[in-house]
């Protein structure tokens, strides 16, 4: 029979478990949450008007901690602090998009995550333009108040192919 001690031991790890399998499934809900809200910007294949991308912009922004860094590569930039995050993402470089993040790894310690994503975009340009983008999502996440937020995120593009060239032209 094990002791009081025993049992309180076993409870108390199988917290640390329940924990740490709620926080993947909320931070794997707050990329979901993340990637139809930076779609919703351009879904019918033209940016959507200025109230409601203004809008958007801020729903995305909130899902980053105060000081939460949005990094999208060279091509994209980087901004740091919600209100630049939510102003660099009320100009779309993009008509259309599609995220489609799989292959999430988690790794939660505590009130910190770390995760990659793999990325797979079809997307197009304002010039008319379509491409499929591949790449990952390096994220850092805090637990703020109860609540997961990205911390930092920084997007790697592999490759950008143009759609119909197939995979020959890859432009990295």
């Amino acid at each position: 029979m094990p002791t009081i001690e025993e049992l309180a031991t076993e409870v108390a790890v199988l917290r640390r478990r329940v924990d740490a399998t709620e926080a993947v499934l909320e931070i794997q809900a707050l990329k979901a949450r993340y990637g139809d809200l930076v779609d919703q910007r351009c879904p019918a294949g033209e940016v959507v008007d200025d109230l409601t991308l203004e809008r958007l912009a801020g729903e995305v922004a909130a899902l980053f901690t105060v000081d939460g860094t949005w990094d999208g590569g060279p091509g994209l930039g980087s901004v740091t602090g919600r209100p630049a995050i939510a102003a660099r993402l009320a100009r779309p470089t993009l008509t259309f998009s599609r995220h489609l993040f799989v292959k999430p790894r988690i790794r939660v310690d505590g009130d910190r995550a770390w995760a990659r994503w793999d990325l797979l975009s079809p997307c197009r340009r304002h010039d008319g333009s379509s491409y499929w983008m591949c790449g990952y999502e390096d994220d850092e996440y805090l637990r703020v108040d109860g609540a997961w937020l990205h911390h930092a995120m920084k997007l790697t593009t592999v490759f950008m192919a143009q759609v119909g060239e197939g995979w020959t032209n890859i432009l990295v």
